[in-house]
């Protein structure tokens, strides 16, 4: 079958093998040295004689050599699962044997690679929809993420897509600060290296480094920067009120809500670039995109998501079925580069429907739609936040507070946070002997980094409740922010 992402790249590198793929730590490695390295991995993969029709699953921090890992795995038509560093130890090896990984891949150093054997599976492996390629996975606040496979022809689609639309090829250079294993990527590295551009990486010990960031963008000058408003918080901070990046041609805000302020920012700190704010979800990638103007980010309100890429189709549901005209619902989008549906569900996902001879995706976002059809993101329609572009639940994460011995009692509450967009802020009445730091160590291998809460509020009186028993949330939000204000 053909890999058109491997195969595009290994052309790049047969035709301008002298030409910067990537950026890292202060050096260019050319599309020849990465191809190097890439074979070198398939080489030491082949050793190992894995069965292919298997995936392996990767550690997914970000370097160099984890690149060419996952090339490597393209090229062989291999699927790779790509985990999070920030999982738990527990929530890692269940999620290696929910995908029926035979192998555990790691980085050790610059082209070093090593594998071991993965955690035996009590029953047999799920079967990987055709043509498989990439494992992803939502943020899973708890227990297990969901594992969102995506096929070369869905890899093919969007990889074709962003190049075209944001102008990949040679010579432009794209920052990738999102970590390996988020879609973000499929942009910013896999985008990107197909078409002939190069990819400056942004080291994951130096992400919130406000100065290094500065630094990197000024040094290395990227044409197009994506990322959650956190990054773009940072580089505010320490590019100061006079310093700007006259380089950038784009800017792509993801993720999350831009806060007014913040994008009000962008204008002098990108005074040359085109502003575009992207809706999308693991599970469909980019599904819909405004593009949008230095007025209007100073502008007050709300973005609107603007519209979809070709081949995208977008509905709004509401409890009477679809809208024809203005209303709100529950935005329901099909695109050519999404997945089918969850590896392994034991039942079909609520999340998933088919209509018209399309798979659509219900992505629990409340929008409104106007007279002039615009859509503009509202909320979700359950107990999922956002935290650093990371989706979590908060009863989810209230229910690992709750498997501590030692709690008696727990809620957690989301806050407005100008870094993170969302901070969580654990309320929790403990039993004896329970400290906030044996409470976080005790979340810490249970969930994502972004669900751990920033705060662990112990306290010796009753959490308030409703009429009806349950916890007043709206009361103990209140409480919370009069005391840090």
């Amino acid at each position: 079958m053909p890999e058109p992402i491997a195969d595009d790249i290994a052309a790049q590198a047969a035709r301008r093998p002298d030409a910067p793929a990537l950026l890292w730590q202060g050096r260019a490695i050319s599309y020849a040295e990465f191809d190097t390295l890439t074979r070198d991995v398939a080489t030491w993969l082949a050793e190992l004689d894995f069965d292919r029709n298997r995936p392996v699953a990767l550690r997914a921090v970000k370097s160099p050599t984890a690149l060419a890992v996952i090339l490597a795995c393209l090229r062989a038509g291999r699927a790779i699962l790509l985990a999070s560093p920030d999982l738990g130890r527990e929530m890692q090896a269940a999620l290696v044997v929910r995908a029926g990984c035979q192998a555990v891949l790691s980085v050790r150093g610059p082209g070093q690679v090593e594998g071991r054997p993965a955690v035996t599976a009590t029953g047999p492996a799920p079967p990987l929809p055709a043509g498989t390629r990439l494992l992803l996975t939502t943020s899973g606040s708890t227990g297990i993420p969901k594992i969102v496979p995506l096929g070369a022809e869905a890899l093919d689609r969007f990889t074709a897509w962003a190049g075209a639309e944001f102008a990949l090829g040679p010579g432009a250079r794209v920052l990738n600060y999102a970590p390996l294993n988020f879609d973000l990527c499929l942009l910013d590295v896999w985008a990107t290296l197909r078409h002939g551009g190069c990819t400056v990486l942004v080291d994951p010990d130096r992400a919130v480094d406000p100065r290094h960031l500065a630094r990197l963008v000024h040094e290395t000058g990227p044409h197009v920067v994506q990322g959650v408003p956190m990054l773009f918080r940072l580089l505010a901070e320490a590019a100061g009120p006079d310093a700007c990046f006259p380089g950038v041609r784009d800017i792509l805000l993801t993720g999350d809500h831009t806060p007014i302020p913040l994008r009000a920012k962008l204008p002098r700190l990108f005074p040359h670039a085109r502003f575009h704010n992207v809706y999308g979800c693991t599970e469909t990638n980019d599904s819909m995109v405004h593009t949008f103007t230095g007025e209007e980010a100073v502008a007050p309100g709300t973005l609107p998501l603007g519209t979809p890429p070709p081949g995208v189709m977008v509905r709004i549901a509401a409890q009477a079925g679809d809208l024809d005209g203005p209303g709100a619902g529950e935005l329901i989008v099909s695109t050519p580069f999404q997945t089918s549906g969850y590896l392994g569900d034991d039942r079909p996902s609520v999340k998933f429907s088919t209509s018209g001879g399309r798979t659509w995706f219900h992505t629990g976002d409340l929008v409104t739609r106007d007279f002039d059809g615009r859509i503009t993101l509202v909320g979700r329609n359950d107990f999922q936040v956002k935290v650093r572009g990371v989706r979590v639940n908060i009863e989810e994460i209230e229910q690992v507070i709750h498997s501590h011995a030692e709690v008696l009692d727990a809620a957690v509450i989301a806050l407005p946070d100008p870094a993170a967009g969302t901070r969580l802020h654990a309320v929790v009445r403990p039993g004896p002997g329970l400290t906030s730091l044996g409470l976080r160590a005790h979340c810490a291998g249970r969930l994502t980094r972004a669900a751990i809460p920033a705060v662990f509020q112990l306290t010796d009186e009753p959490l308030p409740v409703g009429p009806t028993g349950k916890i007043n949330r709206s009361r103990l939000r209140d409480e919370l922010q009069k005391e840090l204000t």
